[in-house]
């Protein structure tokens, strides 16, 4: 679908890398796997291999934010991505004066505390703590970006796999169209737990499941990165496979030239044979984390384009279960 006149005025990101855009793209451009860690499956001798966010240089003063303290690593790391993301904007949307939207999209969400939270329940019920319980929800993130920017504007929480990020692109683009908000924000996100990267191991064995998050904020005021389009959602079904989604995908967007990008999800159903420009993967060196490595390829994409390496990229997602879509972002030069 085409988007009518929709810009990107920041990106941020919490990843393996570490903390911010830039820790993020450098390590895509270096192209090297970052290193793993290692996390216990209870009852298993055998150790699972994940890539977890770091710890900043220095800790950040939003984390003392009452809403924060307690809260699990996938609201610090969503909250982090997204002021980085509104940079000066913070204020004005704290002030009120500047009506935000925000769009938190996940698939596995808060597992860690849901994990924590059963667990108590299953060996002392009269004692699992209370304080736990409200971070086992999906639209727990969303709540603290909210409550710590004191935003009373629209605010959604997504649920879905990696493409789901990119139609939050488009759900955000269609409230600016229609006035519901002034900017909008889009977040994909999510945390490592040993519960989902042993799942991951069952079906993509050689894969490394990592966390973390990446935003988008979009407004309809010019800046130098327009989002050019979102395609259709292509599901996949028994009549319509992940490859033949993804073919779908690329029909639908433009065929390239020598000065475009192609930033992937790595996927090896999306056949992108014959692109005629330079091509980034950042699954080899991020790992697999959903929702926020399809927000990961947002934020290099636009930051490329920002840095005029590009004049456009296409963004290709074939997520692990449920749909293909694509997106396009190309320079605006004022």
């Amino acid at each position: 679908m085409g988007v009518s006149r929709i810009f990107i005025h920041g990106t941020g990101a919490v990843s393996p890398a570490g903390w911010g855009v830039a820790a993020l793209c450098e390590a895509v451009k270096q192209g090297v796997p970052l290193p793993c860690q290692d996390v216990q499956r209870p009852g298993w001798d055998e150790l699972l291999a994940v890539r977890l966010v770091p710890a900043p240089a220095v800790r950040s003063a939003f984390l003392a934010h009452p809403r924060l303290r307690r809260a699990g690593a996938m609201a610090q790391h969503t909250v982090g991505a997204v002021l980085e993301a509104l940079g000066d904007d913070v204020a004005r949307v704290q002030s009120g004066e500047l009506r935000l939207g925000i769009i938190v999209c996940m698939m596995a969400g808060g597992v860690t505390y849901s994990r924590r939270f059963y667990e108590e329940v299953m060996k002392a019920p009269e004692t699992a703590s209370p304080l736990i319980f409200p971070e086992t929800v999906f639209n727990a993130p969303a709540s603290h970006v909210g409550a710590y920017l004191g935003s009373k504007t629209i605010n959604y929480t997504l649920v879905g796999d990696n493409g789901t990020v990119l139609q939050g692109l488009a759900l955000g683009a269609g409230w600016l169209d229609s006035g519901r908000a002034d900017a909008c924000v889009v977040i994909g996100t999510e945390e490592v737990d040993w519960v989902v990267a042993d799942a991951l191991r069952l079906f993509q064995p050689r894969t490394i499941y990592s966390g973390g998050a990446g935003a988008v904020y979009l407004k309809k005021a010019v800046s130098d990165v327009e989002l050019k389009a979102v395609t259709d959602s292509f599901v996949f079904t028994r009549q319509q496979d992940c490859v033949v989604a993804a073919r779908l995908v690329r029909a639908q967007l433009p065929s390239g030239s020598a000065g475009e990008l192609l930033c992937d999800c790595g996927s090896r159903f999306a056949d992108w044979t014959g692109w005629p420009g330079q091509r980034l993967t950042l699954k080899p060196v991020l790992g697999e984390a959903f929702d926020a490595s399809a927000a990961w390829q947002c934020v290099v994409a636009a930051h490329t384009l920002h840095a005029k390496e590009f004049s456009a990229a296409n963004i290709s997602v074939a997520g692990v279960n449920q749909q293909a879509i694509g997106a396009r972002f190309a320079r605006n030069d004022l």
